[in-house]
């Protein structure tokens, strides 16, 4: 990736501090020129009022061009010129990521604000949005699993899949329950053929594993066959959670239950693979964790900038010089004085 910048700058700015000088150097030069003026005897003073040539007015004007010569100096010596940068970056280490989503019934659990799977949502996307320069891809189960978005760069992509996120929407196209381990193989199965220095899975669930064609400790070595590492989050408060209770017409009636994490099962997974495993009992904790595996999997930015400078004190001296020249020319030559 290339990207371009130009500005301006002053490499001795503080020589700008000499423009103060310039109503002391108009005065001076006043001095000089009321001594220096050219002086005739009249017999009339109104013939002498009236007499105002160009010339006149060309030595009025000489002490203006002196004071834009010292001007023009002093710009100069503050040296401005454009700074050009290019800047080109290079990805030497990318990170593949999957997020592995658990959208089963009890992710409507109420002990995070205003449930599980929103709370989740938001932070999910948090965390896509802070990784611009990997492929990210999403994985949602329950009693099943399939890919919402295999990998891709498009973030806006992935976003816009996560926030759409709804279990009434998948409540009749996914078999419900809890399949840890279809949910982790199929993750596995986006990341597998990566060619990445670096493959994740981040696998969310609130529940234990019940169902599903392939048991965790299956895809579990799976995931280290192919060197993936895994962060496991138990998603779900300590103790007792208002559950929802699904009927048939598509009602809910929330009731207390007791919050059931297979944490045994988690902390094995994101041991064996290389990753960690956290237990998230709050939208901050899970905000928190969520920014806790940005920083341990960073993606190393190879950046190579090129300067490239165009100096503008030059054309100032040039300039300068032809006034000083003109001042000269009309000093010595338009307004050769009567001797």
């Amino acid at each position: 990736m290339k990207q371009v910048s130009e500005h301006w700058q002053l490499v001795y700015p503080w020589f700008l501090l000499l423009l103060l000088l310039l109503p002391v150097v108009y005065l001076i030069l006043r001095g000089f020129r009321n001594n220096d003026r050219p002086w005739m005897r009249y017999s009339l003073a109104g013939l002498a009022a009236r007499v105002k040539t160009y010339k006149n007015r060309l030595y009025d004007m000489l002490p203006w061009l002196s004071l834009l010569v010292f001007a023009l100096g002093i710009i100069a010596l503050a040296r401005p010129r454009t700074e050009g940068v290019s800047t080109h970056i290079n990805k030497t280490k990318g990170v593949d990521i999957v997020l592995a989503v658990d959208v089963s019934g009890s992710m409507l659990a109420r002990d995070f604000k205003p449930n599980r799977l929103e709370a989740l949502k938001k932070t999910a996307i948090n965390f896509v949005q802070n990784r611009p320069n990997d492929r990210i891809g999403l994985v949602v189960y329950a009693g099943e699993a399939f890919t919402k978005v295999p990998l891709t760069t498009d973030k806006q992509l992935v976003i816009k899949a996560i926030r759409d996120l709804d279990f009434f929407k998948l409540f009749n196209q996914i078999e419900q329950g809890t399949a840890i381990g279809m949910g982790l193989a199929v993750a596995v199965n986006r990341l597998k053929d990566s060619k990445a220095k670096s493959k994740v899975i981040i696998l969310m669930t609130d529940g234990v594993n019940n169902t599903g064609a392939i048991d965790p400790d299956t895809a579990l070595e799976l995931a280290k066959q192919f060197g993936i590492k895994v962060y496991t989050i138990g998603i779900g408060t300590n103790g007792v959670a208002p559950f929802p209770i699904i009927y048939d017409n598509g009602q809910i009636r929330y009731a207390p239950q007791k919050v059931e994490i297979d944490e045994k099962l988690l902390r094995k997974i994101a041991r064996e693979t290389g990753g960690k495993y956290f237990r998230a009992t709050s939208n901050r904790k899970l905000d928190e964790i969520y920014r806790d595996i940005d920083k341990m999997e960073k993606t190393v930015i190879e950046e190579k900038r090129y300067y490239n400078y165009t100096e503008y004190y030059r054309p100032l001296i040039w300039v300068a010089l032809v006034l000083m020249l003109i001042g000269w020319t009309i000093r010595h030559v338009v307004l050769r004085q009567i001797l």
